[in-house]
């Protein structure tokens, strides 16, 4: 299987999630946005993954590359790709689904739960997904549930966590992929954002247990593992 992910910053990476391609000997491309990389053709690809970012989707004019972005990602899912954004990746992905992306009421950083809906039962994919679980969070902005799209996680600051559309295109808000580097990496390339707030961490709860990045990471192996098996 061939997987291309949008890169938006050299600090974030895929995560846990390039362990679990490379085990599963799937083939890696990427587009880094930061340094001008050129997309990639749909032909080329059968999943897209795009990664977060510490960019607002709505920075048109500091970030000429998101309205190019957004087209590409709504284009991919009319092509019936498997679509994954995570945190920036999935107000991206909402945004092209036609959904108001927009600063939430409070900022998400640091470990807080997130509680599965209902809704989630419908399907496949997140059916087996803990009915709570912290979460490592890193956003300000929040979405509007796009059309059509199933429910599938809330936390006490943000209610949209989680969405899936059509059992292959999901947008999280939290980061199940990042390991305990990775947070090492943006605490030190946005630790101005660490403030006093109710629902921020600060950097040495953050990075105090790995094991948290360790058993958070397999709740990813095991969505990406229900996920191949819907695909045809």
């Amino acid at each position: 299987m061939n997987i291309h992910w949008f890169q938006h910053v050299p600090f974030e990476g895929l995560g846990c999630i390039e362990i679990w391609s490379e085990r599963h000997k799937h083939r890696l491309s990427v587009t880094r946005f930061h340094q001008q990389d050129p997309l990639p053709t749909m032909e080329t690809f059968d999943w897209l993954i795009v990664m977060g970012g510490p960019m607002n989707i709505y920075e048109e004019v500091k970030y000429p590359w998101l309205p190019m972005e957004r087209d590409f990602i709504k284009k991919s899912i009319e092509n019936k790709k498997v679509v994954i954004g995570i945190c920036l990746g999935a107000q991206l992905i909402a945004d092209a689904l036609g959904s108001k992306v927009y600063p939430g009421r409070h900022k998400e950083i640091g470990w807080y739960p997130v509680r599965k809906t209902n809704e989630a039962g419908t399907s496949q994919v997140f059916r087996d997904f803990p009915p709570e679980m912290d979460v490592f969070h890193w956003h300000g902005d929040t979405f509007d549930l796009p059309a059509g799209c199933a429910h599938i996680a809330e936390s006490e600051a943000c209610p949209n966590q989680a969405f899936i559309n059509e059992e292959r295109v999901i947008g999280l808000q939290f980061h199940i992929e990042m390991t305990s580097r990775g947070a090492e990496k943006i605490v030190s390339n946005c630790r101005e954002e660490i403030v006093t707030a109710p629902y921020i961490q600060n950097a040495e709860e953050i990075l105090s247990d790995a094991e948290k990045f360790t058993e958070t990471n397999k709740e990813m192996d095991r969505l990406l593992d229900r996920l191949s098996l819907q695909q045809p």
